[in-house]
């Protein structure tokens, strides 16, 4: 049975943020999170979800995103608050183990949270992601300067506004990673709120600070060799491996990893390439859980 009916809306409450999801899939089939990318939304997975066989796809809008909430004021968006967050969800819905599926950012939070948690997890699905931005020791005091250089940035900018959502969607479209017009319709109409009779992202805009600190490469390395559940990779050509050209070499450094590496860039999940995408998921998700 595949994921063909329309998504539909759930919501969940944590630590006072209202959660919004969205859901494809019958209940009673392998539970699968599906987390998104930095600035995107629970909508990077309209094109994949319903290609994906025999699971439930619960693709949540992470703080700060889409139709969820933001933190208060005084939690940060570091990418490891968002672990605890999602293990509270996945409570909420009784999934005591579950698989995970994330785009970019969300990958990265997928592999933290496996290895955080490696009895919960069954399967770690990844695409276009799976470490952060590495620094060494000697450069934590200047990227905690730029964080509070950044913040103080942040909360003096004024936000864009659009004057219709014809041309948010062109906006997104033309972003720092190109989407098609039904990709980044799909994003925007998710992430985007009425101001004034204009239009604006409802994100967060402390989500474009740098992180406080940044993880050392010896302390990524122990997350994914916590992990206990098979991983799978999918890399676009034209994303990660051409921005980023030491990345696949670092990726082979870990044998329990299956990568592939198709043609497409970084949103191939959202475009042309979601059919290979999904044929390489589906075979993945059915294999036996440990």
């Amino acid at each position: 049975m595949d994921n063909k009916k329309p998504a539909y809306e759930l919501v969940f409450e944590v630590q006072g943020v209202q959660f919004a999801a969205q859901a494809w899939g019958n209940p009673k089939h392998l539970p699968v999170m599906a987390l998104h990318g930095w600035l995107d939304n629970s909508a990077s997975f309209f094109a994949l979800a319903p290609l994906l066989k025999d699971v439930f796809i619960v693709a949540v809008d992470l703080a700060g995103h889409g139709r969820t909430g933001h933190r208060k004021t005084s939690l940060p968006y570091n990418i490891w608050e968002d672990v605890p967050e999602i293990f509270t969800i996945a409570d909420q819905l009784g999934w005591e183990k579950f698989s995970l599926l994330g785009h970019s950012r969300g990958a990265i939070i997928s592999t933290l949270a496996a290895g955080t948690f490696p009895e919960r997890i069954a399967h770690v699905a990844l695409i276009e992601g799976m470490l952060p931005d590495f620094k060494s020791s000697d450069d934590t005091p200047a990227q905690l300067a730029s964080s509070i250089e950044g913040m103080k940035a942040q909360l003096s900018k004024k936000l864009t506004l659009y004057p219709n959502l014809a041309t948010a969607i062109t906006a997104r479209e033309r972003g720092m990673f190109p989407l098609s017009h039904d990709a980044a319709k799909a994003i925007t109409e998710r992430g985007i709120k009425r101001v004034e009779n204009k239009y604006q992202w409802s994100t967060d805009q402390r989500l474009m600070v740098p992180s406080a600190v940044k993880f050392l490469p010896d302390q990524m390395k122990a997350f994914i060799n916590r992990i206990k559940c098979p991983i799978s990779l999918v890399l676009g050509k034209q994303g990660i491996p051409e921005l980023f050209p030491d990345f696949v070499d670092t990726v082979k450094k870990y044998p329990q990893i299956n990568l592939s590496i198709l043609s497409g860039g970084h949103h191939l999940h959202m475009e042309r390439e979601v059919e290979e995408v999904a044929a390489i998921f589906n075979p993945f998700f059915a294999s036996e859980i440990k």
